[in-house]
């Protein structure tokens, strides 16, 4: 896309920072060569979705697009461009010598990984080089560790209200929550009902066959399916704010009510679907809970204050939390385990052939559309895999494989932290465990399961129930002492002791047939 003229400064623009608020682009240097690239190093570092892979190639392309409509100059690599050498240090060292290179600048990765990789290479460097805020998030990497200094654990809580406060986001003017409290998550808790009829979701449809054809070419392995000539997500700024758009207008007056929703009828219900442009940057957390208070001031007698406050805590609380957790831990916190747990993560979680027809869902649901939303993800998904077991680096890997919206700094924290409780208490002030009882409470899919919810033990008992009561039983040394798990325990002292040992060994028989379950 550019040509051999020499440049002062190169700017190196990842795969998430497709942010064309940045200040960067608000004047047009003839000095200034930006440079984009898709490489191996990417693709491979776990096993993809492939829409997720089409996503990101895909979304990028269109910002490299819209920079060059801009006047900018910007050298894009394709994954078969002939001088691709598939990794960002080997592209950016060739680049540098070929256009005299004086400054290389880039935006702080949000990624530990790629953090490492570019201080690296620029102090390899013999040009100057110079990291930028990526003009994002609401907070800086160093602000959670610095509200919580002096803690032993994180109150997500009060951080949230702290947001709250500092960003005058649904605040009265004499410093208290609108509505009188902070905090609606107690009426967000519904089972959807059975005739109930939600929006169909927008999608959209873009023709991915050729750049499909070429990431299978060049044998990139994915997982996943995809129509590649109607790609669905958004691949632009204009897409995203228009999926925005559509959630205010057909799907807040129901989300924060239906949030925790199951069902395997419809896959997307009331939830945004938001998280891939946020996590690209192609929309910002300001602007779109700042369009969700808007919507909702605008028709307070149909949407309330329930529903808005959810999903602002979403992304002002949860989502700048669990960013701050990660740069307040990383790199250690990818190799915490508090259970020691080692269980080979079962097959079915990459086919989705289960009997178990609330987990055969949530990943059949994830193979076929690269997403679930986060009670599917926390409750079914994570809740068998951390009762199971299994070894949280390779729930990690599948995580961060399987979703379209899932990048380091966000995916860890939710799976090591509040989905396995594998950092011990950092993030989740206790395991989000359950037994066949919450499925059946948030949906539909215990009625047409083989196994018995109401059942502990027996050939149609449900899973879910003998290997939560195991859960507790072996982790009672690591779990007795946590004030929120006690009244369990209790529960499981006043059972009959015969009772208990028919538990035990119902789940102990699971755990040796996981594969078949």
């Amino acid at each position: 896309m550019s040509s051999q003229k020499k440049y002062t400064t190169l700017r190196l623009i990842l795969g998430d920072q497709l942010n064309r608020n940045h200040s960067w682009f608000q004047r047009k240097d003839d000095d200034v060569l930006y440079v984009m690239m898709e490489v191996l190093t990417e693709t491979s570092y776990v096993r993809h979705h492939i829409q997720k892979v089409l996503g990101f190639f895909a979304a990028m392309r269109a910002f490299a697009r819209e920079l060059e409509r801009a006047g900018h100059q910007v050298l894009y690599l394709k994954l078969d461009d002939v001088r691709n050498l598939q990794s960002f240090p080997a592209n950016l060292q060739w680049t540098v010598a070929e256009h005299s290179i004086l400054r290389l600048e880039y935006q702080e990765p949000d990624e530990y990984r790629l953090d490492v990789i570019m201080r690296e290479f620029c102090d390899s460097l013999e040009s100057e080089s110079h990291m930028v805020s990526s003009e994002h998030f609401l907070t800086e990497r160093e602000d959670l560790s610095e509200f919580f200094k002096g803690k032993k654990t994180y109150i997500m809580e009060n951080f949230y209200r702290d947001m709250r406060k500092k960003h005058e986001l649904l605040m009265q003017s004499d410093g208290q929550p609108v509505g009188g409290r902070w905090n609606y998550d107690v009426e967000n808790r519904k089972k959807i009902p059975k005739t109930h009829r939600p929006p169909e979701p927008l999608l959209f449809e873009h023709d991915l066959s050729q750049l499909h054809d070429m990431i299978t070419h060049a044998g990139v392995e994915t997982l996943g399916t995809v129509d590649a000539q109607r790609f669905t997500w958004p691949i632009d700024r204009k897409e995203s704010l228009e999926l925005l758009e559509f959630f205010v207008r057909d799907l807040l007056v129901h989300f924060g009510t239906f949030q925790d929703a199951m069902t395997p009828e419809y896959w997307a219900l009331y939830h945004s679907r938001l998280s891939f442009a946020l996590n690209t940057k192609m929309l910002s957390p300001k602007e779109v809970v700042e369009r969700v208070i808007e919507a909702w001031e605008a028709d307070k007698e149909t949407i309330d204050i329930a529903q808005v406050e959810g999903f602002v805590r979403q992304i002002i609380g949860w989502r700048e939390y669990m960013r701050g957790v990660y740069w307040a831990h990383m790199p250690s916190y990818a190799e915490k385990n508090f259970f020691q747990h080692d269980r080979k993560l079962p097959e079915y979680y990459w086919t989705g052939e289960t009997s178990m027809a609330c987990v055969s869902h949530a990943v059949k649901q994830s193979l076929e559309y690269a997403y679930a939303h986060h009670i599917q993800r926390l409750m079914v998904t994570g809740n068998f895999a951390l009762l199971a077991g299994i070894d949280p680096d390779q729930l990690d890997a599948w995580y961060l494989g399987i979703y379209i919206d899932a990048i380091e700094w966000v995916e860890i924290t939710n799976t090591r932290g509040m989905s396995q409780f594998a950092d011990g208490g950092i993030v989740g002030t206790k395991p989000y465990v359950s037994s066949a009882s919450y499925m059946h409470k948030m949906g539909h899919h215990c009625s047409g399961c083989r196994y018995d919810h109401k059942k502990k033990v027996g050939e149609d008992a449900c899973p879910f129930n003998s290997l939560y009561w195991h859960f507790l039983d072996r982790h009672r040394d690591r779990l007795a002492k946590n004030h929120r798990m006690s009244m369990m325990y209790r529960v499981w002292d006043r059972m009959d002791r015969t009772d208990k040992q028919d538990i035990i060994a119902q789940a102990e028989h699971h755990l040796e047939h996981l594969e078949e379950l």
